[in-house]
């Protein structure tokens, strides 16, 4: 297995992605079935997720377990626009985006000076904080109305029905296009797809760019990055911001995708799968991602033909999977270069006596 997962490292990256193209084009015309056509749509969307949050975790090493607050408020625009203003799918994703940016960084700016455990306890709390109040709708607010002066508040927050509460959202509009609608499952397999090739193109950029080099300082020395002048806050902030940003275009095209969202779809559970798919893959590499998405999305789905109560036994074999990688491959299935170099490096220096 080692040896495998070497040639492949070593395989062109060029002509790995190319590849990946082709049978990913081919591949609702080779498997015409609309359960695995879907099953390949819900990889998708998990893939972007897994990069937005690698963003976050693999490049600049912040520990954040509450990305599916940000999937959450993407989704939710969209619902929101859509429903009520009528406002074009397409249209909608960039405002989605910009709202879960500007959520990151408003949740964002008081706790970047919080590191590992700590960090991700709080970012595990802003997530339930998102999907609770998603659940109780603007009447939770009503408490406002004992403030002396917002009387008025009461009557209006009390009967006013924005998120749906636990009912969610039904009746999203599709994407349409110069009048034609995507309604069929392989017109979202295409769309999805290419979201998801930009998705890697501008990563693979990003990660090449100044400022993923700067991410990269944090993460290994935070002291060090800022001796050499680099502005720590700000690059931390920015990684939170186009993570999240990433990920509520993510959620506008999934509520775009199914027409109905609820608060349970974003639970702390999502966030958990989101974490392991880059944990999994491979922290900081793109192919690993994607790797660590086929594990934590795809392959349930095709045990559910073995095991019948798969579902039943998921979050075992979840955290069987994540003991048994932790032990036999620390670094992941697919590591980045750098994260490996690292990781050797570690075990050289650890040497009895030393």
């Amino acid at each position: 297995m080692k040896d495998f997962f070497a040639r492949l490292r070593n395989l062109d990256e060029r002509w790995g992605y190319s590849i990946l193209a082709v049978v990913a084009v081919l591949f609702p015309i080779v498997v015409p079935s609309n359960r695995w056509i879907q099953v390949a749509n819900f990889f998708f969307i998990y893939a972007m997720l897994g990069l937005s949050l690698n963003i976050i975790l693999g490049y600049a090493g912040l520990f954040q377990l509450g990305h599916a607050a940000f999937y959450a408020v993407g989704a939710y625009t969209t619902a929101i626009l859509s429903t009520y203003f009528n406002v074009p799918t397409f249209a909608l994703l960039p405002i989605s985006g910009i709202l879960a940016a500007i959520f990151a960084i408003l949740i964002s700016r008081p706790i970047l000076h919080l590191r590992g455990d700590y960090l991700c306890i709080v970012t595990i709390g802003f997530g339930e904080i998102v999907r609770i109040a998603l659940r109780n709708d603007v009447s939770s607010l009503v408490f406002l109305a004992n403030i002396p002066g917002l009387a008025f508040l009461k009557e209006k927050l009390g009967n006013m029905v924005i998120t749906g509460g636990p009912n969610g959202i039904m009746g999203i509009a599709r994407p349409r296009v110069f009048g034609f609608v995507f309604r069929q499952q392989w017109h979202y397999f295409y769309l999805f797809l290419a979201f998801v090739a930009f998705t890697i193109f501008a990563m693979r950029r990003l990660e090449n760019s100044r400022l993923g080099r700067a991410w990269t300082c944090v993460r290994e020395d935070e002291l060090a990055a800022e001796a050499m002048g680099i502005n720590t806050v700000q690059v931390k902030l920015l990684a939170f911001a186009l993570g999240a940003a990433w990920a509520g275009v993510a959620g506008g095209l999934y509520a775009s995708w199914v027409t109905v969202i609820a608060p349970e779809t974003f639970s702390f559970w999502e966030s958990c799968i989101m974490f392991c798919i880059v944990v999994l893959g491979g922290t900081g590499s793109i192919p690993g991602v994607l790797v660590g998405t086929i594990g934590m999305i795809v392959l349930p789905e095709l045990l559910r033909e073995v095991l019948v109560n798969i579902q039943q036994w998921r979050m075992l074999i979840f955290g069987a999977a994540m003991i048994f990688m932790m032990v036999v491959r620390p670094e992941g299935l697919w590591p980045s270069q750098r994260f490996r170099r690292e990781l050797e490096l570690a075990k050289e220096m650890a040497v009895p006596g030393a």
